[in-house]
């Protein structure tokens, strides 16, 4: 099999490659001491750059730093978009070999670049976070401003860590719909900035695969800190982290570590305020951060849009990118697509069978093809990390398995008044709830981490299955095709990682 794929095209195409190399650079380092509290403190807007620097790289390209052209690389969408092509979902029908690998769970060895580019970006925004965690002191701001950051800083040590145990660890022990979270498994080393108050044996210490207990007793107190901090901060825009986003992190962490009445709770609050989209706006293409439901996104602008390496050439069907141009039109599985009542408003976000002759362009004539994301001048479409519909489908599952079912219900009911108005539900299932989910989440990022969470069996071989041959491969859920090894310059650069701390893997490809 060949290890790398290179395509020449069109100016309109632009070169790509899918190339398993990858070129490793260091990472950021961190600024510390009283003379950087001191400055903070005289002049607060000096860490505006810092903050904003966070958000930039969530949406950068090549954030990997690859002497290849990496347009699969563009920044906290792109690792969402390649866990759901691992999965069930998303279907990619088309020309082109965009994502073959991952869809096959053929990249996944410590040598390769995807485990890197998950690791890097992870660990990236660590280092970041770290870097402003040090610009205080041991004692919390007073000023409001300077709370706001520190607590964003925090918050986002909540999504790094949350995000990398999921994709280099078995998270769960059983099989769906009764997994449970695997406490005990080898999780990640833990870096500390200063002000974090370790010793030299502690940083030593958690420098090695902790137990994912261990790496989630931490990002519980980075949860703490940064709603304590973030509580009466207001944001200068949605591209910020504020209360109700850290609320919503804490609920996606509490949802995957079975913390249920924590994460109903923290659900509630983070969605307290913000609007389900009725019909015509579950239509508009989901790009515009400002809508009612948005909670978090980045709203970009020519400088910061990265054109066909971006979410919406990938997703969006009638985009002028990768997506709309048929070399991978994105497309909903068929049993998915059935599990939606014609009454559902979503359905009609999915081309049907038949396909769309007229479309105008060849990713959307597809059957099946997604029609849900869509497309403005200039690629100034806004990118979106958490809505409020997300919350609604936290809350639901969290009580549902804490055994509140009638509440669960009642939560699922106000989603889906707003979705499918003919929606009745006797007798509310486990099964209904991650069904909704599915749908409403379809394409946005959140399969991989439900799959691996609830320990799914990802079957595709199914009789009049619409993936295509070349993807028809089934992976059961604790198959060692799912984890990511440490990536080699982890090995060869952290001393207290050895071979045997590796993570078992093997393609997928026999499934």
């Amino acid at each position: 099999m060949k290890k790398y794929i290179a395509i020449l095209a069109s100016a309109l195409l632009i070169l790509s490659s899918c190339d398993k190399q990858f070129e490793e650079v260091p990472m950021t380092g961190s600024l510390t001491g009283t003379a950087a509290a001191s400055m903070v403190e005289q002049d607060p807007s000096f860490l505006t750059s810092y903050v904003n620097g966070l958000y930039s790289y969530m949406v950068k390209y090549n954030t990997q730093s690859s002497s290849s052209i990496v347009h699969d690389d563009f920044g906290y969408l792109s690792l969402g978009l390649l866990g759901d092509v691992m999965c069930q979902d998303v279907i990619c029908n088309g020309t082109n070999n965009w994502y073959v690998y991952d869809i096959n769970h053929d990249y996944g060895m410590y040598t390769w670049a995807r485990p890197f580019q998950f690791w890097n970006f992870c660990y990236t925004l660590i280092a970041k976070s770290n870097e402003i965690i040090d610009f205080f002191g041991e004692e919390d701001p007073e000023n409001q401003d300077l709370r706001g950051y520190l607590g964003q800083a925090y918050a986002m040590r909540v999504l790094a860590y949350t995000t990398v145990i999921t994709y280099f660890q078995d998270v769960a022990a059983g099989n769906y719909p009764n997994a449970t979270f695997n406490s005990s498994a080898k999780g990640v080393p833990l870096i500390f900035a200063t002000r974090d108050g370790r010793t030299t044996d502690e940083v030593d210490q958690y420098s090695g695969r902790n137990t994912l207990d261990d790496v989630c007793k931490f990002i519980e107190e980075n949860i703490d800190k940064s709603l304590a901090l973030l509580n009466g901060y207001t944001r200068a825009s949605k591209n910020e982290i504020n209360y109700s986003v850290a609320q919503g992190l804490a609920a996606r962490y509490y949802l995957l570590t079975q913390q249920w009445s924590k994460a109903a709770e923290a659900a509630a609050e983070a969605k307290s305020g913000f609007t389900l989209m009725d019909n015509d706006r579950l239509h508009a293409g989901f790009m515009e951060i400002e809508d009612p439901e948005v909670m978090w996104g980045f709203n970009h602008s020519t400088e910061t849009m990265t054109s066909y390496a971006s979410f919406f050439s990938m997703m969006s069907n009638d985009c002028t990118g990768y997506g709309g141009l048929g070399q991978d039109s994105r497309c909903i599985d068929r049993r998915l697509y059935e599990k939606m009542a014609s009454s559902d408003y979503r359905k009609s976000l999915f081309n049907t069978p038949a396909g769309d002759p007229t479309a105008a362009t060849a990713g959307a004539k597809f059957p099946y093809a997604s029609r849900k994301f869509g497309y403005v001048a200039q690629w100034l479409q806004d990118y979106t990390f958490m809505r409020a519909a997300e919350m609604y489908l936290i809350e639901s599952e969290a009580k549902f398995k804490g055994g509140d079912a009638t509440g669960a219900k009642s939560v699922l009911q106000q989603l889906m008044d707003k979705r499918d108005p003919e929606w009745v539900c006797n007798s509310l299932t486990f099964d209904e709830i991650y069904t909704q989910r599915r749908i409403e989440l379809w394409g946005e990022g959140f399969n991989y981490f439900d799959v691996r969470r609830l320990a799914v069996d990802v079957i595709r071989k199914y009789d009049g299955t619409n993936f295509p041959a070349s993807a028809l491969h089934d992976f059961p859920a604790h198959d060692a095709s799912w984890n990511f090894q440490i990536p080699n310059r982890e090995l060869q650069n952290n001393p207290a990682i050895t071979e045997e701390d590796q993570n078992e893997w093997d393609t997928g490809e026999d499934n």
